[in-house]
């Protein structure tokens, strides 16, 4: 489940602790992508292995925090998660996107060119 889809707060339990659930379902690498961010933003994060279905051997996870009233959705469209480097975490960043990652919203989907102008 991709957390950006819908702006409802997932509260459930890992290791123990009620949590905010970010993801679930994910891939080792997007669970490790998830929890260096969340962590380097001072969150305490809980990772809780799922149960892999019958005839895949592929282990998923779930990401939580322990901060039951983070919301990952108004976090990064209030512009208050901040990358390694010091900038913004854009939708497109958390997604993991390639290229660009800050587009502004007002200029998404537009072609900018020099005659564009003229």
């Amino acid at each position: 489940m991709t957390s950006l889809t819908t702006a409802k707060h997932q509260i459930g339990e890992i290791d123990g602790m009620r949590c905010t659930i970010i993801e679930t379902g994910v891939t080792h690498q997007r669970m490790e992508f998830l929890r260096d961010l969340l962590a380097f933003n001072r969150l305490e994060v809980k990772i809780k292995e799922e149960t892999p279905a019958e005839g895949t051997e592929e282990i998923l996870y779930t990401v939580g925090v322990t901060d039951i009233v983070f919301n990952p959705v108004y976090a990064i469209y209030e512009r208050t998660l901040l990358k390694q480097d010091g900038q913004i975490v854009t939708p497109a960043y958390w997604r993991e996107q390639e290229g660009d990652t800050f587009v502004q919203y007002w200029t998404y989907g537009k072609i900018e060119t020099a005659d564009q102008y003229e």
